[in-house]
């Protein structure tokens, strides 16, 4: 048992040992690449998280190496994210003003708590936790979230007073007020940048387009300062970044802290944990690896108890670094690796220049990433396929706009557990006949093929358990007042995984009202599932061993013989093979004469 547990920290030598210069070169390359596109990305990331922007960079090093260390995917890449980012500036802001120490204090704090919450669920074996969270989730609240990023940079983009803090209605009510008092000057700035941007990202695809935004937003920044003096434009920078690696830290752990943080823990590692295993499911499927969940979940988990304690806020899968970790041709987790490492290294040189990066640029550059969250083309396929799916993105998405982004994710995800659980809560009943144009009369739901007086055969699709079963019964039901004569049921039951002590008791229920009427019950097509809980249950015994089948040949063969043959002599609709074995009582009479 203790070897089982060990290998939960230990996944990196199922790759490592087969690990070949040639993998080392390739994955040096793709960590150089993501090192470099990740300055920009986490200087804003950390703008949009409220923190100081150094620590949008120190979220991508120590973070993505032990994610890519414990992790099970070999491409996903950890550090901050939008979602991440803009959850915690939500829960937080309300505590501590944005930037401030007490802020930073509480972000760390928070990241140790959604990292302990991650590893219960990775030790627990609730890697599958995810798989009930639907698509919609995800599509809804980067929507929304991405809309707030943008209406958050407003007072950047256009260097105008915006009070901290509150809801969309309110930003933009505070905006329109503002708008006499624009500065153009900065204004200028961030169009520069965003239309740089996306002429660079749509005609030069080669050069990191965030990279040359900020670049080209920063000279023409330093050009209208030399000319007009900053005191005219009023043009803010970031300000110059420590040289320095990741500092040490510590949570604050406070009773009073874990109150006020709980619900954002458990939002951001749900959220997070479900954009960690999206990713790494979409990448592995791409190169054709198998995805640990679980393993996932531990991976994630340390990345962000071991962040915590270097200055790191909550990380967790990367959209963008991960599918640019596949593209620059990554073979091992050595890539993130690698990553992490060179940022510690560029960041030592590259940290003193951020004092000319001014925030209007970073304002361009988030109004980039914010239309790039919004997945049009996955919304219109939502709008069009699914109604229950437009209602998990309609409320995650407005909910995000207009409530607070913890409620957005819970109540989207509640959502979809409520849509999950009424689907499986009405498993599919088809009323099945053997079918003479089909291959070896296989069943059918054919309505215009006749139906036995006598037997009725259904097939259930979908597993017993206490929430289905009031559907299973009233179908029963149904099926009795609409048709008393016919005393023996059959079911097939390939479409039934397991049934819990509710789903045994009713088939059980079943067998001793059809025996009362003078019919019997059958079993078909019975799985080791299926059979293991009606055996455990005693619903076996009472339902009778000799009446399942695992064959529709024996089935029917048997349950033919129990048929009242007196019927079959008036039967006209033949249904069965084994009809022709009784004589119809027409024929008869011919014979007698």
């Amino acid at each position: 048992m203790n070897l089982g547990f060990l290998r939960y920290f230990t996944p990196f030598m199922s790759w490592l040992p087969n690990v070949t210069l040639r993998d080392v070169r390739y994955d040096f390359i793709a960590g150089l690449t993501g090192a470099i596109v990740v300055l920009p990305q986490g200087v804003a990331f950390a703008t949009i998280a409220g923190m100081p922007p150094e620590y949008g960079l120190y979220a991508g090093m120590i973070p993505a190496m032990i994610a890519a260390f414990f992790g099970s995917s070999r491409l996903l890449v950890s550090g901050p994210t939008t979602a991440a980012s803009i959850v915690l500036f939500s829960s937080l802001s309300a505590f501590a003003e944005p930037g401030s120490q007490e802020y930073v204090s509480l972000a760390l704090t928070l990241t140790f708590m959604v990292g302990v919450l991650e590893l219960t669920l990775g030790f627990a074996r609730m890697g599958a936790l995810v798989n009930f969270i639907s698509h919609s989730v995800v599509v809804g609240f980067t929507a929304g979230a991405a809309i707030l990023i943008a209406a958050k940079q407003l007072k950047n983009f256009f260097g105008v007073p915006i009070p901290r803090g509150g809801h969309l209605q309110d930003i933009l009510y505070h905006f329109v007020m503002q708008l006499s008092h624009i500065n153009w000057y900065v204004t200028l700035v961030s169009l520069v940048t965003l239309i740089s941007g996306i002429v660079v990202k749509k005609w030069f695809p080669r050069i990191p387009y965030m990279i040359a935004a900020m670049l080209i937003g920063s000279f023409v920044s330093v050009w209208l300062n030399a000319h007009f003096g900053q005191d005219v434009t009023g043009i803010e920078t970031v300000g110059a970044l420590p040289a320095t690696l990741p500092p040490l830290s510590h949570p604050v752990l406070t009773l009073e802290n874990i109150n006020h943080l709980a619900p954002a823990a458990l939002a951001v590692t749900l959220f997070a944990l479900t954009e960690a295993v999206s990713i790494g499911r979409a990448l592995a499927a791409r190169t054709g690896d198998r995805l640990d969940g679980n393993q996932e979940f531990i991976g994630q988990g340390l990345s962000n108890v071991f962040g915590s304690f270097f200055s790191g806020y909550v990380a967790t899968g990367s959209f963008n670094r991960s599918g640019l970790n596949f593209q620059a041709g990554a073979r091992t987790p050595l890539a993130a690796m690698f990553a992490g490492l060179l940022l510690m290294g560029i960041m030592l040189f590259v940290a003193p220049y951020a004092a000319y990066l001014p925030k209007a640029a970073m304002a361009g550059i988030l109004f980039l990433v914010a239309w790039g969250l919004i997945d049009f083309k996955e919304i219109r396929h939502i709008l069009k396929a699914s109604r229950q799916e437009t209602a998990i993105l309609a409320v995650t998405g407005f909910g995000a706009i207009f409530f607070e982004l913890e409620f957005a994710i819970f109540a989207g995800i509640m959502l979809s557990l409520v849509l999950y659980l009424m689907r499986t809560s009405q498993p599919n009943i088809a009323d099945r006949v053997p079918d003479p144009r089909l291959h070896k009369r296989a069943f059918s739901s054919a309505d215009d093929l006749p139906r036995c007086p006598q037997l009725r055969i259904l097939r259930i699709d979908g597993s017993l358990f206490f929430g289905s079963i009031s559907h299973v019964e009233e179908h029963l039901l149904r099926l009795e007042r609409e048709h008393p004569e016919v005393k023996h049921l059959a079911l097939v039951c390939q479409g039934i995984n397991f049934a819990d002590l509710s789903g045994a008791e009713l088939l059980a229920k079943e067998a001793k009202k059809r025996r009362e009427r003078g019919g019997g019950f059958y079993l078909i097509h019975v799985k080791q599932g299926l059979w293991d809980s009606l055996e455990s249950s005693g619903a076996l015994d009472v339902i009778g061993p000799y009446n399942v089948f695992q064959s529709k040949q024996a089935a029917l063969h048997a349950i033919f013989n129990k048929l009242d043959k007196e019927v079959c002599k008036h039967c006209t609709v033949r249904v069965f093979e084994e009809c022709k074995t009784v004589p119809r009582v027409e024929e008869q009479d011919q014979e007698t004469k």
